[in-house]
């Protein structure tokens, strides 16, 4: 989950941010997801990147912020590989009960849903009563259901971060070696955060599990969608929005009165919804137009990123494409 828009942008942010992030990180590289220098992997002429078909795990703080969802249901309708979405920040499972409901409306029932960490006593929940009161209780069992999909492969598995890195913590603490085949895409830090007296959201709702992370995952190079490319007017969702509107027609798809009334709901606290974790979801399957540049980054003890040359690599976003992506996600969740 990013986080809600409640405060004017700086002055001059829009103006040429790709330029603007190429003279704080130093360097004049930029990368595309899916690239040979991304991953590792044989160029694009040689055919697409393995890991554009491994199984999909998605970890989600879905009934917050409506990007979740939204992004729960893109994975849905358009990732054939998703195997397991596990919840973070859980409310007492009722997370996990609410993205239950969603994969099913949106046609995959086969999808397992575990409810996983919980982390504060009051988390943001704005989706109750969006879904039947008969829908289940899902399983706890993180660690089973993620033995479960890297057992099903030879290969690496995606793993998709839309919310805090506390469940991807406690893989590593019990079983390590899961991790180590994960290819982790997340959605979550700043260089240069917008309020700078504390971390961006998902990260500070979990600093401990950030910084145990960060060094284990950089094995890998991990993907980080910081919120400065998130945290973008282009990518709000609101009534006059035409993904919003489409929800409102008649024959929309049976998911759209749920994102409809959750955003609805949202909406009587913050002005819109960002598509943080959709854009994350976008660079997971190697959507070509959001920009990464390698970079080596530090995290203070309130997990606040900085730049470092002695720090941890990751690839770390630096601009997206918005127009497009924005009909990229049309396509997929009306």
């Amino acid at each position: 989950m990013g986080e809600g828009r409640d405060q004017e942008r700086d002055p001059g942010q829009d103006e040429d941010p790709i330029q603007e992030w190429l003279a704080m990180v130093g360097t004049d590289e930029i990368l595309f997801e899916g690239e040979e220098d991304s991953f590792g992997g044989p160029p694009p002429s040689l055919g697409p990147h393995p890991v554009a078909f491994a199984p999909m795990i998605v970890d989600t703080d879905a009934g917050g912020d409506p990007d979740d969802s939204v992004a729960i249901v893109a994975a849905a309708r358009s990732v054939p590989e998703l195997a397991l979405v596990v919840t973070s920040d859980e409310y007492g499972g009722e997370r996990a009960r609410f993205v239950r409901h969603l994969l099913d409306l949106a046609g995959r029932p086969e999808v397992p849903v575990v409810a996983g960490a919980e982390l504060q006593d009051d988390p943001l929940y704005f989706v109750d009563g969006l879904f039947p009161q008969d829908v289940p209780k899902q399983s706890e069992d993180l660690l089973g259901a993620v033995e479960t999909v890297c057992a099903s492969t030879p290969g690496p598995v995606r793993w998709v971060g839309m919310g805090p890195l506390s469940n991807l913590a406690a893989l590593q603490e019990a079983r390590p070696e899961l991790v180590a085949k994960m290819v982790v895409t997340q959605m979550g830090g700043a260089v240069n955060y917008r309020d700078p007296s504390r971390a961006e959201h998902n990260f500070r709702m979990d600093p401990a599990a950030v910084t145990r992370m960060l060094p284990v995952l950089e094995l890998s190079v991990p993907t980080f969608v910081v919120s400065e490319v998130t945290f973008n007017p282009a990518m709000e969702i609101l009534p006059a929005s035409p993904i919003y509107r489409k929800w409102t027609e008649a024959g929309s798809p049976p998911w759209a009165p749920v994102l409809r009334a959750h955003l609805d709901r949202w909406m009587q606290r913050y002005p819109a919804s960002m598509q943080h974790d959709s854009l994350t979801l976008a660079a997971a399957v190697l959507w070509p137009g959001v920009r990464f540049v390698r970079e080596r980054v530090a995290l203070d003890p309130l997990a606040r990123m900085t730049v470092d040359a002695e720090g941890i690599e990751i690839a770390l976003s630096i601009g997206a494409d918005y127009e497009s992506f924005m009909g990229w996600l049309e396509a997929r969740v009306t």
